[in-house]
């Protein structure tokens, strides 16, 4: 398992997409405050869709809050400043993985304690960044392969397919 966080989320869409994404591979998303919606937003509700029954969300009051409830585990912190790729990472079970606001990503006095923790995903030079929701999949996604997808079902499991060596 892994936690998403996400610092002052913006955009309902965005945390209402990430809130989906969390369900499917079975992470537990915090969110920090302020948020730049309110919870039963329509544009929220639209893009969580039924998944908040499943959802594992918890919103909380500060990010300090999240690093003192969990003093032994390991952060990392996305943001375009990194010289590290995502890739390069093993993502221990439990890790937080902390994903800033859309309009200006993680603040500089969160980047400047913990920049040897920060992990970048590569694009071309000429995009500023990624949206939020695709960054937390893309990283997310990742971290649950480094970990053998613990607990998800698998393409043939899902799709009852069978794979040959052979045709």
């Amino acid at each position: 398992m892994i936690n998403i966080v996400l610092v002052e989320p913006e955009i309902p869409q965005n945390a209402g997409n990430i809130v989906r994404t969390s369900v499917a591979i079975g992470a537990k998303l915090y969110m920090v405050k302020p948020l730049g919606f309110i919870m039963d937003d329509k544009h929220f509700k639209r893009a969580e869709m039924d998944y908040k029954d499943f959802a594992n969300v918890e919103v909380v009051d500060s990010f300090n809050e999240i690093l003192n409830a969990n003093p032994d585990k390991q952060f990392y912190y996305a943001s375009t400043k990194s010289q590290k790729l995502y890739s390069d990472v093993d993502y221990p079970d439990d890790c937080f993985i902390v994903f800033g606001k859309e309009s200006y990503g993680l603040s500089e006095n969160i980047l400047k304690h913990n920049y040897d923790k920060c992990i970048r995903i590569p694009m071309n030079a000429n995009a500023r960044s990624l949206n939020l929701s695709n960054s937390v999949a893309i990283i997310a996604y990742e971290a649950m392969r480094k970990q053998g997808f613990p607990n998800l079902v698998g393409y043939g499991e899902l799709t009852g397919r069978v794979e040959y060596d052979e045709f």
